[in-house]
């Protein structure tokens, strides 16, 4: 009996390899997509521009401000529009904080459940003043 292929998804951001476009699983490409709401600013998108939370911009404000509270309603709404079918919007947890060991670091760690799979997952990005951004 053959198996049904695995759905692949294209990776991001967008690469070409010597044997075609890259891919993702799903587990992957939910990660990607995170990046993708996170970083993007809103209006950026001409035809969605209520897409993505500007998390750069929030890398310079002070920490624990009434912003922060804000911020985090914010991100919870994105991921969950956006992930709508992906992840199983009852298990979407986003926290936000600072990197002591660094200047300027604001770290986000998102956590929720593929609903498709019943995996639990767990993103967690460094977003440094200057330095970019680093994945965990």
């Amino acid at each position: 009996m053959a198996r049904a292929p695995r759905p692949s998804y294209m990776s991001f951001p967008f690469r070409v390899g010597p044997a075609g476009p890259r891919t993702s699983d799903r587990a992957a490409h939910v990660r990607e997509q995170i990046e993708q709401i996170l970083f993007t600013d809103p209006g950026e998108r001409v035809f969605r521009p209520e897409y993505g939370a500007g998390l750069r911009s929030l890398v310079f404000e002070p920490q624990r401000s009434p912003v922060w509270a804000l911020t985090q309603k914010r991100l919870l709404a994105a991921l969950t529009e956006a992930l709508q079918g992906e992840v199983d919007p009852k298990t979407v947890r986003v926290e936000l904080g600072f990197d002591d060991d660094q200047d300027a670091a604001l770290v986000i760690e998102v956590s929720y459940t593929l609903a498709a799979l019943g995996l639990d997952e767990r993103h967690r990005l460094t977003v440094a003043g200057t330095a970019g951004v680093t994945r965990g």
